[in-house]
This record gives C-alpha cells, sequence and structure tokens, in this order.
C-alpha cells in the first residue's frame, strides 16, 4: 500500500511537472505568436510609409522636370527668336553659342539638382524599411539569447 501511495505521488507530481512546462512553453509560443504578429504589421507599416516617401519624391521630381522641360521649350524659343535677329554671321554664331552655353550649363545645374534629389528621397523612402531590418535583427537576437 506504501508502494502505491509513493508511486501515485511520484506520478501526481510528473504530472504536475509536464503540467507547469506545458502551460510555461503555451505562454512563450503565444508571446512569441503576438511579437511576430507585432512585428509583421509594423513591417507592412513601414514599407507603406516608405512607398509614400518615394511616391511623393517621384511626383515632385516629374512636377519639376515638367516645369523645367516647359522653360527650356520657352528659352529655346525666345532664343530662335533672338537667333533670327541677327544681321550677320558672327552675330547668329555669337547667338547660337550664348544660348547653347546658357542651355547646357542650364541642364546640368539641373540634373546635378536633381540627382541630390534623388539621393535624398532614396535615403528617406529606405529608412523605415532599414529599422525593420534593424528590428528583426535586434528580435532574432533576443529569442537566441
Amino acid at each position: 500500500m506504501a508502494t502505491a501511495k509513493k508511486t501515485a505521488n511520484k506520478a501526481e507530481k510528473i504530472f504536475t511537472d509536464a503540467q507547469k512546462t506545458l502551460e510555461a512553453n503555451a505562454e512563450k509560443f503565444g508571446k512569441g505568436f503576438e511579437d511576430m504578429s507585432a512585428f509583421g504589421q509594423e513591417t507592412l507599416d513601414a514599407l507603406a510609409k516608405s512607398t509614400e516617401i518615394a511616391a511623393k519624391a517621384a511626383e515632385e521630381l516629374n512636377a519639376d522636370i515638367a516645369a523645367f522641360s516647359k522653360k527650356s521649350f520657352d528659352e529655346s524659343i525666345a532664343a530662335a527668336k533672338d537667333i533670327a535677329t541677327a544681321k550677320t554671321p558672327t552675330e547668329l554664331f555669337e547667338k547660337q553659342a550664348a544660348f547653347a552655353t546658357s542651355a547646357f550649363e542650364g541642364f546640368f545645374a539641373q540634373a546635378t539638382k536633381w540627382n541630390e534629389a534623388m539621393a535624398k528621397a532614396t535615403k528617406e523612402a529606405l529608412a523605415p524599411v532599414g529599422a525593420r531590418v534593424k528590428a528583426a535583427n535586434d528580435l532574432a537576437k533576443s529569442y537566441s539569447a
């Protein structure tokens, strides 16, 4: 009888310990699932923010390109009218050279501005994604510790 009671107590302790372990693991799993769900939502939010920044930058760049194109067209028309008033071949070549120089310098100044704007927009658009990569790395480290 004493042996049966001892065995029953051992079995009860094993069952209780197993239940505690199961509950602890279920809690860890639930917490991990909640963490991963939150992480996924934050990542989607970061991608949306990144896309929003990129779209706004593209819109601004397109507007700037359209404005520059219109300005260049208007300047070309004005230069053509001015060149048409040249009275000598020398004056014609001088006016053409002045226009070509002005157009060339204007284009490269604008191209530099666009390049800088694109670099800035790229950096800003990638920042939310970069933050999520860092967060993923930190999360992975927290599970391995």
